[in-house]
């Protein structure tokens, strides 16, 4: 099986891009921030305090979340229901980013992640594939664009979903999810010693998909 793994800040793309190179390569495409959102999500729900590792670890034993997929796309599924679509929201995000410090979570989602990697040839993205979920990767990708490139990106697909959003509040919440990801003591986001770095700044898409694309050509046989 081959593993193509790809990290960097939020707002970069990974998911889009990734998602978009596993159709083209037929490979399945595995969004681990997904996992963490789907956690997030739940102990909002259950009014978990997402900063305090001993209420979050505590509602753990509650939690079963599985991938499903169907056309190629993939759905979350949290305690027997899809929840796609309701872990994309800016509050489950920043629950997401603070849930992810804890390393009881990371060690609860450790051996789903690397399950789907040895029996399949996979992209997982997310903050540390590369570094510690799948350090022996055939490839190792770090994608990335500018702060304020980020905060426009997701600004626009938030407004095209119908939500209600505020460019510069998005930034801010970007910033700081990029200091809390890069600054956390356990599995903080960098690039692998060994990852290719690709800016997408200035990029359209599709551009930066046959970028990746051309990039995987040249170094996975």
């Amino acid at each position: 099986m081959k593993a193509i793994a790809i990290d960097g800040p939020s707002g970069a793309g990974k998911s889009t891009m990734a998602r978009k190179l596993a159709e083209k390569l037929g490979f399945i495409y595995v969004d681990t921030g997904a996992l963490y959102r789907a956690i997030g999500l739940f102990a909002l729900s259950v009014g978990a305090n997402i900063y305090e590792p001993a209420s979050v670890s505590g509602i753990l034993a509650g939690i079963d979340i599985s991938l499903k997929y169907s056309d190629g796309q993939q759905q979350v599924v949290l305690n027997g229901k899809d929840v796609s679509g309701e872990i994309r929201s800016e509050a489950v995000s920043m629950a997401a980013s603070a849930v992810s410090a804890i390393p009881r979570v990371r060690e609860f989602l450790l051996d789903t992640q690397r399950k789907l990697a040895r029996e399949n040839n996979v992209i997982m993205d997310g903050r540390d594939i590369g570094t510690v979920v799948l350090p022996d990767a055939d490839l190792k990708i770090f994608l990335t664009a500018s702060p304020e490139e980020r905060a426009n990106r997701r600004y626009n697909q938030l407004i095209k979903k119908g939500v209600s959003a505020n460019y510069d509040a998005v930034l801010k919440d970007l910033e700081k999810r990029d200091y809390d990801d890069s600054n956390r003591e356990i599995c903080p986001l960098k690039p692998a010693e060994d990852s290719i770095i690709v800016d997408t700044t200035g990029n359209e898409l599709e551009e930066s998909v046959e970028l990746l694309f051309n990039i995987v050509k040249e170094n996975l046989k």
